[in-house]
């Protein structure tokens, strides 16, 4: 089965993560069906997507293990393939032609926290959380952290949480603006919100989208930086010492 699954009915098409055994981790195999998934979307009829995980989390971000078993002198050419396809993958969110709707369960850390911030609209169940773990794995930061989270909760904001590894649950991401929603069942709300979406007029929900949605060339510019920092980091001493103590916890 794919690492993404598509379904597309009455106009609502739900993308779903599905490597529910491995925490939904962001490796090439699901990053390339999710972005293969999105190109079905555009080319469908769907006027509304969803996106949301099978399995107890979200996704639980760049596979650290997978980094760490990489041969040294092949990590700078994996983290290009994750954090390259993974940085292509938000952009496909962001030019995507119909509004998305996110429905977060579970955990959410690293660089999967882009896939929450490149979706137009967020739902978080009851045991969401999000947490950035760079500073303790040694890792710099990807997915947004620096390119989309703080024109949606603030700089400061979101320099504090990254620095001091914080964790927000979902009460705390409503409250800072992270999340718009919510919910007890996050399937039932994003699909009542994408179903919302979809009887409206299309032509104005498209135009909200072009002058709502965020600078796409700011976004690419600070996506590439991150991208250049990470390549640079997780070659580095630092980063080979924190990998191991964090896989020893």
């Amino acid at each position: 089965m794919s690492a993404a699954t598509l379904r597309i009915e009455e106009r609502i098409a739900r993308l779903t993560l599905n490597r529910p055994h491995r925490h939904n981790a962001l490796v090439p195999e699901l990053l390339d069906a999710i972005r293969e998934q999105l190109a079905r979307v555009r080319d469908s009829d769907a006027a509304v997507l969803i996106l949301d995980a099978e399995g107890r989390s979200f996704s639980s971000g760049g596979d650290v293990a997978g980094f760490h078993e990489t041969p040294r002198d092949q990590r700078r050419a994996y983290a290009e393939k994750v954090v390259g396809t993974l940085n292509a993958t938000l952009l496909d969110l962001l030019d995507l032609p119909v509004p998305t709707v996110v429905a977060v369960h579970g955990l959410v850390t690293g660089g999967s926290l882009g896939l929450v911030l490149a979706c137009d609209i967020a739902v978080a169940g009851d045991r969401a959380s999000f947490a950035p773990w760079y500073t303790v794995v040694g890792f710099s930061p990807d997915g947004g952290w620096t390119a989309l989270m703080p024109e949606r909760i603030g700089r400061a904001r979101a320099l504090d949480i990254q620095l001091t590894n914080r964790r927000l649950d979902a009460d705390e991401a409503h409250r800072l603006g992270l999340v718009q929603y919510r919910a007890e069942d996050t399937g039932a709300t994003a699909r009542a919100v994408a179903e919302t979406i979809r009887d409206a007029k299309p032509g104005s929900v498209g135009r909200t989208l072009a002058l709502t949605r965020p600078d796409r060339a700011t976004v690419a510019a600070g996506l590439e930086a991150e991208y250049r920092h990470f390549l640079e980091q997780i070659e580095s001493d630092e980063a080979d010492r924190g990998m191991a103590a964090f896989l020893k916890k």
